[in-house]
């Protein structure tokens, strides 16, 4: 046996695996976009198993809520940036493969210029603007993607665009779930999640990964896996051999503008800003910063009188309703003077009121 590959003799040793398919790891290139809960687990095991180019895109900043599920971060790592730190110590668990950082967000602009240097993608994002943006990029390359998904006990795995014996591709996200109103799905910081249930979907990511690459095994195309932590039982769910979805270009990425927590309180201090609650009646009677109540589910009907030129500031539990609400006026009024608060009121809290 090759010496550099001493430390992967247990994985060689399997039937069917040999050092020519060590190799095949060694020369893939693969890359995970999203450092959280689903992008740590996976890019630990596919790293240690040496595949050999590993990318890590995310823009985020590790945040103490994070800790329990996003694994390769600790308490001194709050406030600092995911992509950087975990490739730096995926780089020392395997200092014979190739890790790198890409510390940006991934975009409409960006996205087919970043997955053109990898093979396949690892698709470990929390929002569905960019799991949306992987898949179409993904089929407009012809390059697979391996989805995952988590919430509370549950999770799901699946392949996507997997190129079939003749010439056809597998089904992809849209094939599954042609749109979503993210408004109505509430995220992990609000619903919550189980930790465990993060490490268990993610490695199941990195196999199949493994076993695209190495050809072994039977890829997850065709079909998506749905795992319950709480009766430790599994389901298969198939959903075809032929993607029947049209996906002609990337749709127009519209980021929602944020301001930080000091920055709302620098402008409440001088009476520079309005804000605007979007969560439930249940959540604002909990707790509230002030400003106007317009529940989410109601913005619309709101939307055409509000005054664009004020500086706006939409608030929620996370962040996330408000940026959609951000997004969905701007996408109405492109100059409007709105934004989300980043990190919502989590990190108000967080950072002490």
């Amino acid at each position: 046996m090759e010496p550099e590959f001493l430390r992967y003799s247990c994985q060689i040793a399997l039937p069917g695996f040999s050092e020519a398919t060590q190799r095949r790891l060694q020369n893939a290139r693969v890359l995970v976009v999203g450092a959280g809960g689903l992008g740590c687990p996976a890019a630990q095991y596919m790293a240690a198993a040496g595949i050999g180019t590993l990318g890590i895109a995310d823009f985020d900043v590790v945040s103490v809520s994070n800790l329990h599920r996003q694994i390769l971060f600790t308490p001194a790592d709050a406030g600092k940036k995911k992509a950087l730190l975990a490739s730096e110590r995926l780089q020392a668990q395997n200092p014979g493969i190739k890790v790198i950082a890409h510390d940006v967000r991934v975009t409409s602009q960006n996205v087919m210029e970043l997955i053109s240097h990898y093979d396949i993608i690892v698709d470990g994002t929390d929002n569905f603007d960019t799991r949306y943006l992987l898949n179409d990029a993904g089929v407009l390359a012809g390059k697979p993607v391996v989805y995952g998904a988590i919430y509370q006990f549950e999770g799901q795995v699946a392949v996507w665009n997997i190129k079939n014996e003749n010439e056809t591709r597998s089904p992809n996200y849209r094939d599954l779930f042609p749109e979503v109103d993210s408004t109505q799905i509430p995220n992990c910081a609000e619903g919550g999640v189980i930790p465990t249930i993060a490490g268990i979907v993610g490695c199941m990511q990195a196999n199949e990964v493994i076993k695209y690459i190495t050809k072994t095994g039977e890829l997850l195309a065709g079909k998506i896996l749905i795992f319950d932590a709480q009766s430790m039982q599994s389901r298969i769910i198939k959903i075809g051999e032929v993607s029947h979805t049209h996906i002609g270009r990337l749709k127009e990425t519209i980021i929602a503008p944020t301001v930080s927590v000091e920055e709302l309180k620098n402008q409440i201090a001088g009476n520079s800003v309005r804000l605007v609650d979007v969560r439930t009646e249940r959540e604002r009677d909990e707790f509230d910063i002030g400003g106007e109540h317009i529940p989410l589910d109601e913005l619309d009907g709101y939307i055409d009188d509000l005054d664009k030129a004020i500086n706006t500031v939409f608030y929620c539990s996370t962040g996330k309703r408000s940026g959609e609400a951000v997004k969905d006026i701007r996408k109405k009024y492109p100059d409007a003077c709105v934004f989300s608060l980043d990190g919502g009121l989590k990190a108000w809290i967080e950072l002490g009121d």
